[in-house]
């Protein structure tokens, strides 16, 4: 076994070839998948660590070998993105976003689901959902209770807003990002494949949002003019540090353009871009290493390391390849039937586990797929991002930004339990993952 440590398989006499450990892998890998799940008992980096430090005791993969199966396109574009939004945040760019939605509004409920939805989908675009609800879900929170609108469905409407808006680009949601560098698809590849029929499951989805809340007598307000008055002048104190606000979306705007110029034009990837862009707003906008270092969030970093090197193993010993060759029986020639399966079979599976580690490893399965298959086989991975990102709004654990929002609800006195997102979840996701998917299975070329 070349390049294979002793660890503690050896010492018990194991000398065989990595494909000989690959029940030891899968049964890592279920029970870090089982430990993610029940993460109000242990966080899930915590899960993905003891994953990782399992795999290297028990020597299916060397330190050298876990240090290579950690994807850094991945890695690179987080960190550099997390940058990026740290930075506009302080200029107060969201804050003055979300008080120029309020005015639009105007105080009407159905505006602001509206608003606040389009507005949180289109920077869950450009931005990570959980930064995205982060900023957007508090200002709701405070705008429905100030209208005596009950603020539970409009959070639940937000962060459905959130996983959908993320969906359509690369940068939008972790599945997207990790698809795209193991891949090699590009910025603008989401933007053609995925995004168009992500726009429309997202109108389709906020509709039915809107038609179960007035059905429920939910979008009415008995807050006088004089309140919602009083609102519109309170939402235009936010402190703005303006020339901070204008370095930062700038760098955005133009690691944007760079991102749609990385695979035609620049030949780089978009890890190495955001990591450049990172570093070009720090140093124009002189904010100290140690500021921008402490609001990264090296917790999801090390998650994302963790489930890659346990991820690893299992393509070490071949548990992907056995995968692939039945996914290709199964589906045969007929790639369209793939789609099908792959896009609601990740969606069914991303709604009751985190659609990160699911995303990670479905990904080398379809790689391991194409190299017997070849580029008509693209199309799985687009029915992949749709489905396990649309999927993440099955549940309240489906996606991450699912828990935070409840996280700060819960803070506010107003928790959204597990069947309340269920009531909103599944048939919201329901119809956007069907109206995704047959959209694209009848109209993509």
């Amino acid at each position: 076994m070349d390049d294979q440590s002793i660890g503690l398989l050896g010492l018990l006499g194991y000398h065989g070839s990595p494909e000989g450990l690959a029940g030891w892998a899968l049964a890592i890998f279920v029970g870090t998948y089982v430990l993610i799940f029940l993460e109000h008992y242990l966080h899930r980096t915590m899960a993905a660590l003891i994953g990782a430090s399992v795999v290297l005791m028990l020597g299916i993969l060397t330190p050298q070998q876990a240090w290579r199966s950690i994807d850094y396109g991945t890695m690179f574009l987080l960190f550099g993105m997390m940058m990026i939004v740290a930075i506009m945040a302080k200029s107060g760019f969201f804050a003055l976003m979300a008080d120029r939605a309020l005015h639009y509004t105007g105080g009407s409920p159905v505006r602001i689901l509206w608003v606040f939805s389009l507005l949180t989908a289109f920077f869950s675009a450009f931005l990570d959902n959980v930064t995205t609800v982060l900023f957007m879900a508090p200002v709701v929170l405070h705008l429905c209770l100030r209208l005596r609108l009950p603020p539970v469905p409009f959070l639940v409407a937000v962060v459905l807003a959130s996983n959908l808006g993320g969906t359509a680009t690369l940068i939008g949601d972790p599945p997207n990002i990790i698809i795209g560098s193991i891949a090699g698809k590009s910025f603008n590849d989401f933007l053609l494949n995925v995004a168009p029929y992500v726009v429309v499951s997202f109108f389709a989805g906020t509709a039915l949002m809107q038609w179960m809340l007035a059905r429920q007598g939910l979008l009415r307000t008995t807050a006088s003019r004089e309140e919602v008055r009083a609102l519109l002048e309170e939402s235009d104190q936010a402190e703005i540090d303006w020339p901070l606000l204008r370095q930062s979306v700038g760098v955005f705007m133009a690691t944007v353009v760079l991102f749609i110029l990385s695979h035609s034009v620049l030949r780089l990837e978009s890890g190495v871009i955001a990591l450049f862009m990172a570093s070009v707003l720090a140093l124009i906008s002189r904010t100290s290493p140690v500021w921008f270092l402490e609001r990264v969030e090296w917790v999801t970093l090390v998650f994302f390391a963790g489930l890659f090197i346990v991820v690893g193993a299992l393509e070490h010993t071949g548990v992907f390849h056995t995968v692939a060759v039945w996914l290709k029986n199964l589906m045969g020639q007929n790639i369209k039937l793939g789609v099908l399966i792959v896009g609601f079979g990740s969606a069914l599976i991303s709604g009751f586990v985190d659609n990160i580690p699911y995303t990670i490893s479905m990904s080398y399965v379809l790689r391991d797929l194409r190299e017997s298959i070849g580029p008509r086989m693209d199309s799985l991975w687009w029915a992949l991002s749709i489905g396990a990102c649309l999927g993440g709004n099955l549940t309240l654990v489906g996606a991450s930004a699912n828990v935070v929002t409840a996280d700060i609800a819960a803070r506010a006195g107003h928790p959204i339990s597990f069947i309340t997102f269920l009531k909103y979840g599944t048939p919201v996701s329901a119809v956007t993952v069907t109206v995704a998917l047959l959209l694209f299975y009848f109209f993509h070329p």
